[in-house]
């Protein structure tokens, strides 16, 4: 039997710009190549040309649909040069915005799951219940898209007093979805024909791939900064990490799927908690980091993400490198694919959640 060669994207809207070059024997693929870097943004050496807080919203791009995951290890390393002390109520804030923004990119995510499965309900069930969760962010933030609501020192700006009432309205709403979502889509015999079994990354190879986030807790590994290595007041709050042992495309759905429900436990506590008091630290002028060395992580919606900078104590950082989740999670792709059918691909790629920007940055 002949070999044939294609090419899935970058133009793609299943691949959300980012190339797989496959070679098929039959309907079996025996070769894959990911080609990326169509959406590289240059983020590392735009640091290099601006301050701390112009740094902000250029930071947010590459991760849109977690603007909140991809900021927070940013600013955890500034804190470290800058050695200053987050006020509590900013640290609740920050907690709250990062479990409401992984919940609004877990929803985005389902929701292109859904689509590519065949599952259009379950494209527009997300779509439309990322709403009352992204009001809810522009009530903190005054933004719908990136919130560049995180800063050295704390936050932006404080929040409404109709914050904590608007938050608990939505968790009780979200919550009765969630148990819908389960009846009609994870519990669903076509999905769990279409996932069960299918791209099995086992213990072993999760973890010599260096998988990271619901990718690597889906094969049984019990990881996740937010209780391995607590930021803020992470280790204040009483919430579970999902794992599942399986290490199937339905595993790694479900680890996502039950992660939302411990954000949503998260967000109560942090909100029911939150002392009253100053949300940032006061700093004037133009902020300089000291010279040194800082390296920070947290735990973004696809998993551990990274910052370490390098400081000459000039008005911009020296060097800044960023390794995030979807870089980290990329070789589980071809690993997979490699044996499996040509109608399992979307199954597959789209299971592992791997956002071709947040990769490129």
């Amino acid at each position: 039997m002949s070999t044939m060669s294609l090419s899935v994207g970058p133009q793609h809207p299943g691949s959300g710009h980012f190339r797989l070059q496959l070679k098929v024997k039959g309907d079996i693929i025996v070769d894959v190549v990911p080609d990326a870097g169509y959406v590289h943004r240059g983020e590392e050496k735009m640091c290099e040309y601006r301050n701390l807080v112009q740094n902000i919203p250029h930071l947010e791009r590459p991760v849109i649909l977690d603007s909140v995951g991809v900021l927070y290890p940013y600013v955890l390393a500034c804190e470290d040069l800058l050695d200053i002390e987050v006020p509590e109520r900013a640290q609740y804030l920050r907690v709250a915005m990062a479990e409401i923004n992984r919940i609004i990119s877990h929803l985005y995510w389902l929701g292109i799951y859904g689509i590519f499965l065949g599952h259009s309900t379950m494209f527009m069930w997300p779509m439309g219940d990322r709403e009352p969760f992204i009001d809810l962010a522009q009530l903190a933030s005054g933004a719908r898209v990136t919130f560049a609501y995180l800063v050295p020192g704390g936050v932006r700006n404080d929040v409404p007093d109709s914050f904590e009432s608007q938050a608990l309205k939505v968790i009780r709403y979200f919550e009765g979805r969630l148990r819908e979502y389960d009846n009609i889509f994870f519990s669903n015999p076509l999905f769990l024909g279409r996932t069960k079994g299918v791209g099995v990354l086992t213990k072993k190879d999760a973890i010599s791939l260096g998988a990271v986030g619901p990718t690597l807790r889906g094969s049984g590994i019990r990881s996740d900064v937010r209780k391995t290595e607590p930021y803020d007041v992470y280790d204040e709050l009483d919430f579970d990490i999902p794992v599942l042992d399986e290490g199937d495309s339905y595993s790694r759905a479900m680890v996502a799927f039950l992660e939302m429900k411990e954000s949503l436990k998260i967000i109560k506590q942090a909100v029911e908690k939150m002392p009253k008091g100053p949300v940032k630290v006061g700093m004037r002028g133009q902020v300089r980091l000291p010279a040194g060395e800082s390296y920070a992580r947290a735990e973004a919606a696809r998993g551990a993400m990274s910052y370490y900078i390098v400081s000459d104590a000039g008005k911009f950082p020296y060097r800044i490198k960023i390794s995030p989740p979807s870089f980290r999670n990329l070789p589980t792709i071809p690993f997979l694919l490699k044996g499996a059918r040509l109608a399992d691909m979307p199954v597959i790629y789209w299971g592992i959640n791997y956002w071709p920007v947040e990769a490129d940055r």
